[in-house]
């Protein structure tokens, strides 16, 4: 028996799931009803991105995506801190 069969069909029942998660992130990011809420729907929102493009790379057998997805968890990462830094001195840049 081989392994590939049940990969695939445990990742075509997760894609849904992701979708469902990816609509309850954007009415969160939308509705708020605080800035640190919205804040932590977008992080949540890209690290299960990061995660749905690591699946996606295994599904497609594609090299490229785990590192797409590695770049966009660094750049939420300085998001984090960008937005940190900002509600806690309220100023912006360095």
């Amino acid at each position: 028996m081989s392994l590939e069969p049940l990969i695939t069909s445990i990742i075509m029942y997760t894609i849904p799931i992701f979708i469902l998660a990816y609509i309850l992130y954007f009415i969160r990011i939308l509705k708020g009803p605080t800035v640190p809420d919205r804040v932590l729907a977008v992080d949540a929102l890209a690290f299960d991105l990061v995660v749905f493009l690591i699946v996606l790379g295994i599904y497609f057998k594609s090299p490229v995506l785990p590192v797409v997805a590695v770049v966009l968890a660094l750049w939420t990462y300085a998001f984090d801190i960008f937005i940190a830094k900002y509600l806690e001195r309220r100023e912006m840049g360095g």
